[in-house]
């Protein structure tokens, strides 16, 4: 029977497993979501530019920023590329507020720049009609707020994004962490708890059920009704023989060499005066006795 102590702290454990799990998937989830929606960002970028062959590379290169690797040298146009990846982020909802740096493969200078739906600034788009040069470049793409519907994923109801107590994603990875480390600590306890209720519930086999009695062999005792009865090394070796060949007869010639061995002290009555000491013994059940083969040893019944 579980105590309801335990029966709590296995409820608790539960929930911290379903929370917990919940949230890495949820973030695995929201992970692919938003690889995607780069992805997308670099294949308008690419088709902007007449190329649709080239692979376009992402990686995340920091914890909220992606980075976009193109196989062929480009031609940035700053307005195209601002309504491009405004384009992908309203349709993808994945940031409500970000920065894009392209920066150049050769030298890794950021030459171009800007940030948008920042919650204390106006957006900044400079020098957008400066077109880049073709070159090689890396363009980076940084959530410095991810949207309410990408935010819910992680923390429920999302708030607004005036509210400063939201949870951010660090904190949210964290919290999963801390969360796999408490489930593995219940899920210890848990074992621990049930190895020793095993150990405890498993059967003795040094206990010997006999009818309403309890012989234990180790200790040499009987136990009936919670009273012990003492046996001595004899008694408890010649019941512990009866009850391995029970309501089989036993031959009196093996009890007493089996029990006796070479001792060579023993007489004919030596035998039948040990069993009346067992009978008398286990007279508080009548079912269980010890029955005397004329001519031949002992049977015990229970």
């Amino acid at each position: 029977m579980i105590s309801p102590q335990l029966n709590s702290f296995i409820l608790a454990c539960l929930f911290v497993f379903c929370y917990s799990s919940k949230g890495i998937a949820q973030t695995d989830i929201n992970e692919k979501h938003i690889q995607v929606a780069v992805r997308m960002m670099g294949h308008q970028i690419l088709l902007n530019s007449g190329d649709s062959i080239s692979l376009v590379l992402v990686s995340k290169s920091e914890q909220h920023r992606y980075k976009l690797e193109f196989e062929k040298e480009l031609l940035i146009r700053p307005e195209e590329l601002v309504a491009q990846i405004e384009s992908v982020v309203e349709q993808s909802h994945i940031a409500t507020s970000y920065l894009v740096e392209v920066q150049t493969c050769k030298s890794g200078e950021v030459v171009y720049s800007y940030e948008i739906g920042n919650s204390v600034k106006n957006d900044l788009i400079p020098c957008i009609n400066r077109v880049l040069p073709k070159a090689c470049y890396i363009i980076y793409f940084t959530i410095l707020e991810p949207n309410n519907s990408i935010r819910s994923l992680f923390i429920g109801p999302s708030s607004t994004r005036s509210n400063k107590t939201s949870l951010k994603w660090g904190e949210i990875n964290i919290f999963s962490i801390t969360s796999g480390i408490i489930l593995l600590i219940c899920l210890v306890f848990l074992w621990i708890y049930f190895q020793k209720k095993r150990s405890e519930n498993s059967p003795n086999e040094d206990i010997i059920q006999l009818g309403a009695y309890e012989f234990n062999s180790k200790t040499m005792e009987l136990s009936f009704k919670g009273e012990k009865i003492e046996l001595s090394s004899k008694e408890a070796d010649l019941l512990a023989l009866l009850l391995k060949t029970s309501h089989s007869t036993v031959e009196r010639d093996y009890l007493l060499k089996t029990v006796w061995g070479d001792e060579g002290n023993y007489i004919g009555r030596t035998l039948d005066v040990f069993i009346s000491k067992l009978r008398k013994k286990l007279e508080e059940d009548a079912s269980v006795k010890i029955i005397n083969v004329r001519g031949v040893g002992y049977k015990l019944i229970f």
